[in-house]
């Protein structure tokens, strides 16, 4: 072999082997959706994105890095929550996204108001926290119950989220609907500056408490938040089994200085049946692991409730499937048999 031979082998092995490393760091994008800013999928979901991460050329877990899915960029991406991040994994558009149980169920099975357009796509993977319903007032202002709304000024929440179906459902069983109410399809945020400014009589919100635009509305004008009655609540779960009986604490927003009873629905975290089972397995691995639980514990507040024991809690009765992935990984982890 001449030595131009030779240079011209060193060369082309030197350009393989740049090939197979810039191959190897090739990042694989993983889009989750969530919710409004000033809601709690937001925050909790770019928390989750961060734990799930390890771009490539980042320093390994052992060594003070990142200890997600190797070369995985996980991205939260604020959309208007559970409805449009669901038909978004369904349809492709989304890798993974935040929803309400309820929604969850209703929109896999093709039922309710999605009646005859099942989303057979959707898998779980995580049940995450319980999300609380908050019925928003004017400071100083009380209802007896959801009849009361009838011919107020209401928001509704967005077209697309979880809450907007589950409010108009909840309402109903009291008369109220779309036809005798003012009502306004607002984000979280929205609502609260319309209800500050004296242009809402009140306003519905899911979400795990606390929410950061309702801070900042019980910290400046003020606000009430409506505590159902136990009758009202057994009325609401008859009705719809997803729910569950739930209390916001006193004291987790200024001046709500009493225990809020009110319906709740577990978030999930959802994935299309279309993604690569070792992804999702990892991707479930890395939520679980110790580096994500500090993530979780030192964000926000709701994090600290998303736990590896309650990880399946109503998941495996709800209907919907979990990605084998997912169901992989909590089998080696004993809570499967």
């Amino acid at each position: 072999m001449t030595y131009f031979s030779k240079l011209a082998g060193v060369a082309l092995a030197a350009t393989l082997a740049s090939t197979l490393a810039v191959e190897a760091q090739s990042p694989t994008f993983f889009r989750i959706g969530t919710g409004s800013a000033g809601g709690t999928y937001f925050p909790i979901g770019g928390t989750i994105a961060n734990g799930i991460s390890s771009p490539p050329g980042s320093r390994p877990c052992d060594e003070g890095g990142q200890c997600g899915v190797p070369g995985l960029i996980a991205i939260a991406q604020s959309t208007t929550a559970s409805v449009f991040n669901n038909i978004a994994v369904q349809n492709g558009e989304l890798e993974a996204g935040l929803a309400a149980a309820d929604v969850t169920r209703s929109m896999y099975l093709g039922e309710d108001k999605f009646e005859g357009k099942p989303h057979d796509k959707l898998r779980v993977v995580a049940n995450l926290y319980p999300e609380d319903v908050h019925l928003v007032l004017p400071k100083g202002q009380k209802i007896n119950g959801l009849g009361d709304l009838e011919g107020k000024r209401v928001g509704i929440a967005q077209a697309g989220s979880g809450t907007q179906v589950a409010v108009l459902q909840m309402m109903e069983m009291w008369g109220v609907t779309r036809d005798n109410i003012d009502e306004a399809e607002l984000n979280n945020s929205q609502s609260a500056e319309r209800l500050a400014d004296g242009q809402l009589d009140g306003y519905f919100y899911a979400a795990g408490w606390p929410v950061s635009a309702m801070v900042q509305l019980a910290t400046t004008k003020g606000m009430e938040l409506h505590s159902f009655s136990d009758e009202d609540l057994n009325k609401i779960i008859e009705a719809m089994p997803a729910y569950i009986a739930s209390s916001i604490p006193a004291n987790v927003y200024e001046g709500i200085d009493y225990e809020v009873k009110t319906p709740a629905v577990s978030a999930l975290l959802n994935v299309s049946a279309d993604l690569d089972e070792e992804l999702v397995y990892g991707i479930t691995k890395a939520l679980w692991n110790d580096n994500t639980r500090t993530l979780l514990d030192n964000g926000h507040a709701k994090g600290k409730q998303i736990t590896l024991d309650t990880a399946l809690d109503g998941v495996l009765n709800l209907g919907v499937p979990l990605h084998p992935g997912a169901e992989r990984f909590y089998r080696e982890e004993g809570l499967i048999d």
